[in-house]
């Protein structure tokens, strides 16, 4: 699927089952609410915090996937295609970063 199939896939799905967008403030917080469960999950499975029993069986791959698809729905919401607008931050992160990160003695 690429981006641009996601992001009509989204807004037909929005549109018929999901009734309508909700606001883009509303999208804005359930995008916060859903990266800190991805957060949740990393520092349990990468960082130093142990697992509840609740968190256990959680699917981080399925928490990724509830981040992009509110990110999509306010890309959607504003009017942004996300595949021009990623093409355009490659060709900036490209340009600015051509020799940053190799001259980083941190990352030797």
């Amino acid at each position: 699927m690429t981006i641009k199939e996601a992001q009509e896939t989204v807004d037909q799905w929005i549109t018929t089952t999901g009734v309508r967008y909700f606001n883009e403030l509303t999208n804005t917080a359930i995008l916060m609410e859903e990266v800190g469960e991805v957060a949740r999950i990393m520092s349990r499975k990468y960082g130093e915090q142990s697992f509840k029993k609740s968190d256990e069986a959680v699917d981080l791959g399925d928490e990724m996937a509830d981040v992009l698809f509110v990110l999509i729905c306010l890309a959607n919401q504003t009017g942004i295609d996300l595949t021009s607008s990623l093409e355009k931050n490659l060709v900036k992160k490209n340009i600015r970063d051509s020799d940053r990160h190799k001259n980083n003695p941190k990352l030797k």
